[in-house]
């Protein structure tokens, strides 16, 4: 009897220790609560709100956010004794609701907010911690072109930097060649479809589908039958214009030529007249030495 006096003795005696020292200090954490993971995504340029407890104000102790983002690591804390503290300093926040529960606000969502964010929520009688794994949400870009490979035709259909990644199917059957599906740096994937079209099909009535969460209705592309000449209409163009200019040029040479001895001959008459006029002069300069000569 008496040793089990002794076990709640101690056992009274290291809890009020416990309470003593979380109440001087908020930010030491005395349970051992494990995380709880979860994932999540907003969408590019939408605002995100992340949720870590939904205990009120009056009864939190204090909340940490610690964010391991992509390109660097940052940390939002706030307590119940008024001291915060936001060395992420891009507009993440720290808000209440209306009920007065806190969230971590992140605005303008964009690919550099990617990233692990750990919370930790204190509040009297307990505690609670998580792991939110964030991601993106992007509609991609679509297109589709018609190309010759190996002397055949080959629709082509692109979804282009979305995430996650998109779907791609056709309306008709044929040699359909292995999709690809690339995944960039930043986290955004690029799906691309090809179609082997027989010779002679009519492409009027051919359509590619491309599906996606962020598409409130499935996307639907025609190809345009003038595509796929384009590498051959815009040869013929370059040979044209090439061709037209060599003609300017060559008739242009030749009509200039004709006029560059015209130039000469009629600078060549220009001379004329002035030896004729040397010619006049000279007798009466002869003439005037004539009679000087005699007076002399």
């Amino acid at each position: 009897m008496r040793d089990v006096m002794w076990i709640y003795i101690v056992f009274t005696f290291l809890a009020e220790t416990a309470w003593s020292l979380e109440k001087e200090n908020p930010f030491v954490n005395t349970t051992l609560s494990p995380y709880v993971k979860r994932n999540t995504s907003f969408n590019l340029g939408s605002d995100g709100n992340l949720t870590c407890s939904s205990k009120p104000w009056n009864e939190t102790l204090f909340v940490i956010w610690t964010l391991d983002l992509k390109y660097r690591k940052c940390r939002i804390s706030f307590n119940n004794d008024g001291r915060s503290e936001n060395s992420c300093n891009d507009g993440k926040s720290l808000r209440n609701t209306s009920s007065a529960q806190s969230y971590l606000h992140i605005p303008n969502f964009s690919a550099d907010d990617i990233g692990l964010y750990k919370c930790e929520s204190v509040y009297t009688g307990g505690n609670e911690n998580y792991e939110i794994l964030v991601a993106i949400t992007v509609p991609p870009q679509v297109s589709i072109r018609l190309e010759r490979k190996d002397n055949k035709m080959v629709a082509v259909c692109k979804a282009e930097r979305g995430n996650p990644a998109a779907n791609i199917s056709w309306s008709h059957t044929g040699n359909f060649l292995p999709v690809n599906t690339q995944h960039d740096s930043n986290g955004f994937f690029t799906v691309e479809s090809h179609l082997e079209l027989p010779e002679g099909m009519d492409i009027q009535n051919l359509t590619c589908i491309i599906r996606h969460p962020l598409f409130e209705e499935d996307k639907i592309l025609k190809p345009n039958s003038q595509k796929a000449n384009f590498p051959w209409l815009g040869i013929l163009i370059v040979v044209v214009v090439t061709l037209f200019l060599a003609g300017f040029i060559f008739f242009a040479q030749k009509k200039l030529l004709p006029l560059r001895p015209c130039r000469q001959s009629h600078r060549s008459p220009s001379k004329n007249p002035r030896l004729e006029d040397v010619e006049e002069v000279e007798p009466y300069a002869s003439y005037i030495q004539r009679v000087n000569s005699i007076y002399n």
